[in-house]
This record gives structure tokens, sequence and C-alpha cells, in this order.
């Protein structure tokens, strides 16, 4: 299974338990000019995020079994945690359901 797809299980499965789950997609456009313009999310910033159904907040960083977290990844996900906020590393649907649920978190 790619990420992607990875991905994909996990939206459905955390939407399907009545969460509000979303995509944050982010990337880099050559502009005609020559210059590049950046969406604007900063760096680190998880795959998904979203609100579970008593309003909790969490952030989930999606990753291949063998996908390895850069620096800025676990710097947003320690600065969550710190705050209380349910944020972590998943590589399956079951590890995303507990960062949302509070069972899980970090990487």
């Amino acid at each position: 299974m790619t990420e992607t797809d990875i991905m994909n299980q996990i939206r459905m499965d955390v939407s399907a338990a009545g969460n509000l789950i979303f995509r944050a997609n982010v990337g880099k456009v050559r502009m005609k000019d020559g210059r590049w313009f950046d969406t604007g999310l900063p760096k680190g910033f998880p795959d998904l995020f979203g609100v579970d159904t008593a309003g909790y907040i969490f952030f989930i960083e999606v990753k291949a079994p063998y996908g390895r977290i850069r620096n800025e990844q676990k710097r947003f996900l320690d600065a969550m945690t710190a705050r209380g906020i349910r944020a972590g590393v998943a590589h399956n649907s079951t590890e995303a359901l507990e960062i949302v649920r509070g069972e899980r978190h970090g990487y």
C-alpha cells in the first residue's frame, strides 16, 4: 500500500466513526515570472487533521510502513502534544483512530 492509499483508508475509517477529517493539501507552483508560490501551511503540518465527536481537534501524520518522519514534522507534533492536543503518526487506520481517541500520540 502506498502512503496515499493508507491516507485514503484512514480518512474513510475516521469519518465512518463520526469524526470530521480533512486532508492538508500543500505544494509549490512555479509562476509565469519564474518565482515559486508556496500554498502556505507551515513546514511539518500533518497530512490529516480534524475534530472528533466531542469537539477535540487532532492531527495525524500518515506514514507508510518504512516512511520516516522529518524533523519539522516531529517539532509540529511535539508542539501540539505539549499543549494537550491529540497528535501523532499513524501507519494504518487502527493507529489513526487511537490518535483521534487520545490513546496514542507522538511518533
